[in-house]
């Protein structure tokens, strides 16, 4: 049976991601030096394998034609903005903030690359829909994963369903659009400000709902678009 190049860089990166990422959290936390590094190394990694084999158009690192008939991307400043809607919380010093936003940075990259990139490209032929919905799954089951950083059982739920409905957005931008650059700015932000959210009701429950409904309506504008 052969295996496409999609799924090999999926499967691949996948497993160095979760291992390495996984290893440096556990030991040194998520706003480390030691995690920044760590996770550069896979960025620079994913990105020097699709200029190698010619793939950076073909996985969405290219820029909008178009964006004014995205408008402008403006539902994703939206859900960008979120984590700051309750005000500004700064429990760490400065270069732990520093390290954390580098480090979401290149987490934003990792898995807009693997999950839209690799993932939804393998499974596109078996149809659009489909291939949105399972690699939204996966993004979102994958997850879990944060219970090892430390993660609350119910703030894990809540990220899954969450990361499903913005998985299944970031997807069809990138099918619609051809550029995956919205998502993983986008994706950079959300999880760059997390550091500054407020944790109560209105953070946990509330703001995934906005993203949630926000992620919906405005994937079903942009299925609507003509190709």
């Amino acid at each position: 049976m052969k295996i496409s190049f999609d799924w090999l860089f999926f499967l691949v990166f996948t497993l160095i991601y979760i291992i390495i990422d996984g290893h440096f959290v556990r030991n040194f936390g998520p706003e480390k030096y030691q995690s920044v590094i760590a996770d550069t190394i896979i960025s620079l990694l994913l990105l020097n394998v699709i200029i190698f084999y010619k793939k950076c158009s073909y996985y969405g690192l290219k820029k909008v034609k178009n964006p004014k008939k995205y408008l402008y991307f403006c539902p994703l400043i939206l859900i960008a903005s979120l984590n700051l809607w309750n005000g500004l919380n700064i429990n760490n010093n400065y270069y732990e903030i520093l390290f954390f936003i580098l480090r979401m940075i290149n987490i934003g990259f990792i898995e807009e690359i693997i999950f839209r990139g690799f993932l939804f490209r393998a499974l596109e032929k078996h149809g659009i829909n489909k291939a949105a919905i399972i690699s939204s799954i996966v993004f979102g089951i994958g997850h879990i994963l944060n219970l090892f950083c430390g993660a609350e059982l119910i703030w894990i739920f809540v990220q899954i369903f969450y990361s499903f409905s913005i998985g299944y957005l970031y997807a069809i931008i990138f099918y619609k659009s051809g550029s995956l650059l919205p998502c993983i700015i986008t994706h950079q932000i959300v999880n760059s400000l997390c550091i500054f959210n407020i944790r109560n009701n209105l953070s946990t429950y509330a703001f995934p709902i906005v993203m949630i409904v926000t992620s919906i309506i405005y994937s079903i504008y942009i299925k609507k678009l003509p190709d």
